[in-house]
């Protein structure tokens, strides 16, 4: 089998990757983040591909290569691929990457289809409550998370104490299971299920931005809920605006990890 692999800089990505190595698949290509994007995780996929000697590549470079625009990446090395596969990749995907592979190409949620797509999905399923949450594996089209679902895994959470970063956490480990089952099933040929997707749920940036500030007149559940959605340092958290500056809330749960993170740093 072989893939061209996208992907993020977190520990599930290069756990994906790791595991394609294993079990003996060809990699084309790794398009992974820059080395400068703090927004993409701290571990670097780009650093753990070139210890393997694989080939990295920018999406772009790919785009130019298959329209044979010039490219340091050949069009012959993007030939007789598989899938495209996305593990939590930061961008949309086109054509013609999309018509490349054989057998299609595909995407790894972090939230369940169709109920959420795009991002925001965690600080949504924590303000309003959700007792459960999951992860997804669908083809990729040439929308926004609406390809055919191939499965949806999902699994309950802790209304009370679940945070944005600890509901992250869950949904990666999730993912990655999900992962190695597809390459086990793809490596042995088999076909994967086809389902198509209903309506669904994206976040905008305006509703995701308005979903972080605290409001004056909220009661005490709904800021709690709110500080925990959005609890994933260093980011900025859930805010309150005074004077016209917005500041950041923590409460004394909050506080005490803080304290736990900076005590095992010691």
């Amino acid at each position: 089998m072989r893939v061209i692999y996208m992907a993020k800089n977190k520990a599930s990505c290069i756990g994906g990757l790791r595991y394609l190595l294993e079990k003996g698949v060809e990699v084309a290509a790794v398009v992974a983040p820059p080395k400068d994007d703090p927004s993409m995780g701290g571990r670097s996929l780009a650093e753990f591909a070139k210890s393997r000697g694989l080939r990295l590549a920018t999406d772009q470079e790919l785009y130019d290569a298959l329209e044979g625009k010039p490219s340091p990446v050949p069009k012959s090395a993007l030939e007789n691929v598989d899938f495209v596969i996305s593990f939590l990749f930061w961008k949309r995907i086109r054509a013609p990457l999309i018509r490349l592979p054989k057998f299609g190409c595909v995407n790894f949620h972090p939230a369940p289809l169709p109920d959420f797509r795009g991002v925001g999905g965690y600080n949504v399923a924590i303000c309003e409550g959700f007792p459960q949450w999951g992860a997804s594996v669908h083809f990729v089209d040439e929308a926004l998370d609406t390809g055919d679902i191939i499965r949806v895994e999902r699994f309950p959470i802790d209304q009370e104490a679940e945070t944005a970063l600890s509901l992250d956490r869950k949904t990666q480990n999730v993912l990655l299971g999900m992962f190695r089952d597809f390459v086990d099933h793809a490596v042995r040929g088999e076909k994967f299920p086809r389902m198509k997707q209903g309506p669904g749920r994206y976040v905008k940036k305006e509703e995701f931005e308005a979903l972080r500030k605290i409001g004056a007149h909220e009661d005490a559940a709904s800021i709690g809920r709110k500080i925990r959605a959005f609890w994933y340092p260093p980011y900025p958290g859930a805010t309150i605006e005074v004077d016209g500056k917005a500041y950041t809330l923590v409460d004394e749960k909050m506080m005490k990890k803080i304290g736990e993170m900076v005590h095992k740093e010691d």
